[in-house]
């Protein structure tokens, strides 16, 4: 059977040699969200699969919806991109953390508007760096396989790397949607300047600063006060930070206002020390520098400053300080203009040029009420020139990191960037350890309906199943296919019980179903880290989410009402052994609220080990002869005289840290508790992990020992 449906992102032909051989071959499928990657749609015959020599495992049982992993990411922008957050702030891309909520888009090309979002998984590795320039000066650093939306929809930096294939790819004169960053700013918010600047503009845009004298017979008082009364915390309290900074301590007390206006509350002093201190300070000076002007901008805008989402204005009765803002806009080269007024009001400065404009003001000037950045519902628009002048191949490779979100986009310097996803697969068919395993995976889609088939069958007891023993379930192809929700419903519905093993934070998506399954039928999650070191699991296990983003799905899991297994799989001797960083691994492990853990010791699986061994040298070549030590010949486990050591190391750990522990051979260790399934032995049976395969850049894989059959 053939397809020629490349618009739909069906082609048979990236089908390699071996396909024809898949049983229920329906189609096989690129999508622009897995570049390079091909995705083999099978129609399985069975769901369940007995796990070969069950007498050594907790389950005789396991559902694998997915025949490959797509753990290994292409890993798209430099930490550094700036990332718009969902209170309007841009923060670098290496302070997003899985759970924080973002701004990225929905609809049309017509009507597609800005929508917050979650962040539901974040990778990094290393990948050969790229820059794009925009017209507007804009730069994103970013590796060739990351996509953009363009006036012509979504569109790679570059075309596919691999031969004979071809992505739609940017070129010179591409515009971009968004509203860009044009060139950096050049101002922070931290400066003496910035701060001194932002007070003037607060104080005189809105305090204010009284001078009395008070007779009461016996004497004559001079009475000298300092009151700013606002609505917004946000800006009071940075304005009590910044004057307590120069020395004036101000008091707060609410205000009284009617009940159909906001609650306002006011900082004041009384001390005329301080009041003449603050009349000094906040004086005009003859020359401004820019980050005096920029602070001014920000303080007088959360004084008296408005934001519709589309429109910024600055409102004042004092023109003195409007033609201040004026100045001031000016001197950063922004577009403003002055609304007439009726006598007897206010005025306004309004700022042109759209959300650029807009974001561009909030870089610069800092200012501090987060409800006025937010740009939710407001219509993607491209008001600047975010024409792609130049592609550049810098020619080397640096850290970059990914994330996945909800409406798999984000705003990434200010132009609409999609999510990029992770290729990497374990052995099956005849496929080799090189561009294969990156890019083949087989998609069982009639998985959920077979298995409510075979569950419904008299002969069915209803024994614990297990998913996750050889491919992950929640891989980041689950965030297309979406198997796994039926797969919960189907085993819950006939009252199955069922564990779940992961390294993909995308169990936080289903983690509402599974307690709600949980009430029905005995449901264990348990969350698979081997590395903690960041440097190290990303050299070799650079497609996997980051220890820190698997430690918060850990602690989600545990919120939502689940005693959490973490897997410390494996440990590699001299490289993860050491006292430090067990203790450091067990006490993550324990803050993030895990219940208990199962080590094991490093396998090599025949056919991968000399893979290993040449990652080892090339990265480690110190520790060679120590490992050729460990793993003589054909050997493929850790002695027992490591493994006895190991667990020596463990036990005391373990009892210092109040965890549960399970080595590799079985042994509890701690206080017993019930395995990840209803029958012992103990979760731990699961086995050692073991590298299985190596891709071209010589990268071990990591997978779990048991492989049962999948067809």
């Amino acid at each position: 059977m053939r397809w020629q449906g490349q618009q739909l992102g069906v082609d048979d032909t990236a089908a390699l040699p071996g396909m024809e051989r898949m049983d229920g071959l329906v189609r096989s499928v690129t999508t622009p969200e897995f570049a390079g990657m091909t995705f083999h749609e099978v129609l399985c015959k069975s769901a369940l699969n007995r796990v070969p020599g069950a007498s050594a495992m907790p389950f005789d049982w396991t559902v694998n919806p997915y025949r490959g992993c797509s753990h290994a990411c292409s890993y798209c922008l430099s930490p550094d991109t700036l990332i718009l957050k969902a209170d309007g702030r841009q923060v670098p891309l290496s302070q997003i953390r899985v759970g924080d909520e973002i701004i990225g888009t929905e609809g049309g090309s017509r009507d597609r508007r800005y929508v917050r979002t979650t962040v539901r998984a974040k990778w990094s590795t290393r990948k050969r760096l790229h820059r794009v320039t925009l017209a507007d000066g804009t730069e994103i650093e970013c590796s060739a396989d990351h996509r953009f939306l363009t006036e012509h929809g979504w569109k790679h930096v570059t075309d596919s790397p691999v031969a004979g294939r071809q992505r739609p790819h940017l070129t010179v004169s591409n515009r971009l949607q968004g509203f860009g960053t044009g060139a950096p700013p050049s101002v922070e918010a931290p400066d003496p300047d910035w701060r001194k600047g932002y007070l003037t503009g607060m104080v005189r845009g809105d305090a204010t600063i009284s001078h009395k004298t008070h007779d009461d017979e016996n004497r004559v008082r001079e009475i000298h006060r300092f009151r700013l009364a606002l609505a917004d915390r946000e800006a009071l309290d940075l304005a009590k930070e910044l004057l307590e900074q120069i020395g004036i301590v101000t008091m707060v007390r609410p205000v009284s206002v009617p009940a159909h206006r906001r609650p306002m509350t006011a900082l004041h002093t009384a001390k005329t020390d301080d009041v003449a201190r603050l009349e000094d300070y906040v004086a005009i000076p003859r020359t401004r520098s820019r980050e005096w002007m920029a602070g001014f901008l920000g303080g007088i805008f959360d004084a008296k400053g408005s934001d519709s989402g589309e429109i910024l204005r600055i409102s004042n009765a004092n023109d003195e300080l409007l033609s201040l803002a004026e100045e001031a806009f000016a001197a950063f080269r922004f577009d403003t203009v002055r609304e007439p007024s009726r006598p007897g009001t206010v005025s306004d400065v309004r700022l042109r040029g759209g959300l650029a404009s807009r974001q561009r003001f909030f870089d610069i000037a800092h200012p501090s009420i987060t409800r006025t950045l937010d740009v939710c519902g407001t219509t993607v628009e491209t008001s600047v020139d975010v024409r792609v002048v130049s592609i550049e191949d810098i020619g080397y490779d640096i850290d970059m990191i990914d994330i996945t979100t909800d409406t798999e986009d984000f705003v990434a310097n200010g132009v609409i960037s999609h999510n990029c996803f992770a290729r990497k697969t374990h052995e099956y068919l005849d496929l080799d350890y090189g561009a294969d395993f990156d890019s083949q995976i087989v998609v069982k889609v009639n998985v959920a309906d077979v298995l409510r088939t075979e569950v419904r069958r008299g002969s069915w007891a209803r024994e614990p199943v297990m998913l996750g023993t050889n491919t992950d379930p929640y891989q980041r192809a689950e965030g297309r296919y979406r198997l796994m929700p039926d797969i919960v419903g189907a085993l819950t519905d006939n009252g199955t019980p069922f564990s779940i093993l992961t390294k993909g934070t995308l169990l936080r998506r289903d983690l509402p179903l599974l307690a709600e399954a949980s009430k029905q039928v005995k449901v264990t999650l348990a969350m698979s880290i081997a590395v903690f070191d960041d440097v190290l699991q990303h050299s070799i296990e650079p497609g996997t989410p980051s220890a820190e983003a698997r430690l918060e799905t850990v602690r989600a899991a545990t919120a939502a009402g689940f005693r959490v297994t973490v897997f410390l799989m494996p440990i590699m001797p001299h490289l993860t052994d050491s006292i430090a960083a067990l203790d450091d691994a067990l006490a993550r492990i324990r803050e993030a609220g895990a219940a208990r853990v199962v080590y094991g010791a490093l396998h090599l699986r025949p056919g991968a080990k000399q893979w290993f061994f040449d990652w080892l040298e090339r990265e480690h070549p110190h520790l060679v002869s120590s490992y050729l030590g460990l793993y003589p010949g054909v050997s493929t486990t850790a002695p027992k005289a490591y493994r006895t050591w190991l667990g020596k190391r463990m036990r005391p750990l373990l009892r210092m840290h109040r965890l549960d522990g399970w080595d590799e051979d079985d042994h509890p260790r701690g206080r017993p508790q019930p395995g990840l399934a209803a029958r012992t032995p103990p979760a731990s049976s699961l086995g050692p992990v073991r590298v299985t395969g190596v891709p071209a850049s010589g990268r071990p894989r990591v997978a779990p020992a048991s492989e049962p059959t999948l067809f």
